[in-house]
């Protein structure tokens, strides 16, 4: 299912673009976007991945770095089955995690300091275990393709308006203005509606498989306690600049602004937690 979920998503977006292109450009303008739209998910499937940790400046562990956390994730990828995911530090004091990769064979799960900091092992087991249901679910390809690519959209819709209204040629060729002003608004607006699609259910998804490779879902349910307290911690400067991987989180990491709540990619935690606590009895 979420295999064809990603070809649906990359078929969307890459409808999107060229869309965009012909109303703005004509024909050139639909050859253009057809020709980025290709680069684009090739770029996204192979490398989105390496760049979601990059803008974040997740660090690799080695064998001798942070044993607890090795062996929590050591012991969770034996009880999914999965191959041992490398593991990744963010230097950051607000309490969040992902995982990514294009598929088990080359996934990663990232932390951030504040997080280990915050939790107990237990909790930080619970959090874990949810990030490893990600990669068994393949939820991690097509999370890391639709950051990648609804952060393009804004840029490349934004590019081409600028090309409509002061490009060369005829009236034809380039466009009208008013097309060009709507859609540098709307384009943002549907990627990110197709993102908060795929992003709200794959997360109860994620919950509910991790509380069963851990065997405890209060352990999950505890972190997501102290990070629904700890609101005021959870934003930070990395995220707000790319606010297109804030559904890679296992909270938004957006949450301080309002608008953010209007618009969240993730479910309410209050209702997750009172899920898991289900799960518990």
């Amino acid at each position: 299912m979420n295999t064809m979920k990603t070809y649906l998503l990359m078929a969307g977006l890459t409808a999107l673009l060229v869309i965009i292109g012909g109303l703005l450009g004509s024909s050139a303008g639909l050859i253009i976007g057809l020709g980025l739209a290709i680069i684009m998910n090739i770029g996204a499937y192979w490398y989105s991945d390496k760049l979601v940790l990059r803008i974040y400046g997740a660090k690799a562990i080695d064998s001798h770095q942070h044993s607890q956390l090795r062996q929590i994730v050591t012991q969770l990828a034996h009880e999914a089955k999965l191959p041992m995911p490398k593991i990744y530090i963010i230097d950051s004091k607000a309490p969040n995690a992902f995982a990514t990769g294009r598929n088990p064979e080359h996934a990663a799960v990232a932390v951030t300091t504040g997080l280990m900091a915050m939790l107990t092992r237990d909790e930080l087991t619970g959090v874990l275990a949810h990030e490893m249901s990600h990669i068994l679910h393949r939820d991690t390809l097509i999370s890391a393709i639709s950051a990648t690519m609804a952060g393009a959209i804004s840029g490349i819709a934004n590019l081409f308006m600028w090309l409509s209204l002061f490009g060369g040629g005829s009236d034809d060729e380039r466009g009208h203005p008013i097309i060009a002003i709507l859609l540098m608004i709307l384009a943002p607006i549907a990627a990110m509606l197709i993102q908060m699609a795929i992003s709200r259910s794959r997360e109860y998804a994620a919950d509910a498989t991790g509380a069963k490779l851990c065997h405890h879902p209060l352990w999950l349910a505890s972190a997501l306690e102290k990070l629904e307290a700890n609101k005021s911690r959870l934003q930070f400067d990395t995220a707000e600049k790319h606010p297109a991987t804030a559904h890679l989180f296992i909270v938004n990491p957006l949450r301080g602004a309002k608008m953010a709540e209007m618009f969240s990619t993730h479910p309410v935690t209050a209702e997750r937690i009172r899920r898991l606590r289900e799960m518990a009895h």
